[in-house]
């Protein structure tokens, strides 16, 4: 049986309690949070305690800061590691599974002018290996999983595919490292999105969905039968938790996508 997450801002709802309310009565088994840089995911931490007394089931966090451990600027650079750190032992104090983050997203794109970024591919490579493993040796220590999340051409130019993302862990080799699958970024960047997951199976630790457009599962044209299928048959036995933009009535979209999932997963 496929479990089903939501990030946090497309559930309605004032308190994660009450957005855990809709979320279960909606079919989903969990909520993935959202962290935002400045330290504000450790500042929620008391009312991130409660929901978990209340019962609230929140294994990850998907970050939302203005920089990452991929950054050109190396003070961008230790405070994104920084942040990082922090956002994997509040994850971990929870009791969650990990947090999910890109290199980079929105620094640089080989698509525009000046078309080669300030930095050599080495030099990528190096500062890349350098934060996922610093990253990766402080989620061992806490008990969690950093999940490096490959983005579109678009969005970031150094890890684009999950081959990328899995060579860089697999040289980092440290288990606590694993990638964070995004079926929207797959369906641009994959020549076939299912055999990549079939690929690297060893190597997948999360899985995010959005159809071919960014908006809910059902709302575009990704081979989603084909995408949970290479799922299922590596054994990936996470959550699949709902990044995405919604189109139509909100609460509607929302309240779709489990079922949509499930429908499509059988």
């Amino acid at each position: 049986m496929l479990k089903t997450a939501a990030q946090e801002q497309l559930l309605p709802g004032a308190t994660l309690q009450e957005k855990w309310d809709f979320a279960q009565a909606a079919g989903y088994d969990a909520i993935e949070l959202r962290a935002k840089g400045d330290f504000h995911f450790r500042d929620r931490l008391p009312e991130l305690r409660q929901a978990r007394k209340d019962g609230v089931v929140m294994p990850t966090v998907c970050v939302e800061m203005l920089h990452f451990f991929g950054a050109f600027d190396e003070e961008l650079r230790r405070d994104a590691i920084a942040q990082m750190k922090s956002q994997l032992s509040v994850i971990a104090e929870l009791g969650g599974l990990g947090a999910q983050t890109p290199a980079s997203y929105g620094m640089f794109s080989r698509r525009l002018p000046p078309f080669e970024p300030p930095r050599s591919e080495e030099e990528d490579r190096e500062v890349l290996l350098a934060g996922l493993a610093e990253l990766g040796e402080h989620a061992r220590a806490e008990g969690v999983t950093l999940y490096l999340e490959p983005l579109n051409r678009y969005e970031d130019h150094m890890v684009n595919r999950l081959e990328q993302a899995a060579e860089l862990i697999r040289t980092v080799g440290i288990d606590a490292v694993k990638i964070g699958i995004d079926s929207y970024h797959m369906n641009i960047e994959e020549t076939d999105p299912a055999a990549s997951i079939l690929a690297h199976a060893d190597v997948i630790g999360h899985a995010q969905v959005s159809d071919s457009n960014r908006f809910q599962p059902g709302a575009g044209h990704l081979d989603w039968p084909a995408w949970l299928a290479a799922l299922e048959a590596i054994g990936y036995d996470g959550y699949l938790a709902a990044e995405c933009r919604l189109t139509g009535d909100p609460v509607e979209a929302v309240r779709s996508i489990p079922g949509f999932l499930r429908r499509s997963g059988a």
